[in-house]
């Protein structure tokens, strides 16, 4: 249990920084990293409410994978989006 919520914060954190880059976040790391954790919560989340499935992390290079990255990715750029909208973020 210990290792899996290991794994879910360190595909956060990278998330978050994928995220940050292509919305060009202008805030510290540790903000990126945390509005990434909950973008690939919130994408999972979106993802299962439209059908296509949640965000699996098994780190198996294949295509669940890819799309468990590009979901988590969209969802985390939301965050991000509202978090401006919120002035949360710069």
């Amino acid at each position: 249990m210990v290792i899996t919520i290991l794994i879910w914060l360190l595909f956060g954190a990278v998330i978050g920084l994928l995220a940050g880059y292509i919305m060009k976040v202008k805030s510290g790391w540790l903000w990126t990293i945390v509005l990434g954790i909950i973008g690939a919560v919130v994408g999972g989340f979106i993802a299962q409410l439209l059908g296509f499935g949640g965000v699996n992390v098994d780190f198996a290079f294949n295509l669940d994978f890819i799309i468990s990255v590009l979901i988590a990715v969209g969802g985390a750029c939301l965050v991000v989006f509202v978090a401006r909208a919120l002035k949360i973020i710069k």
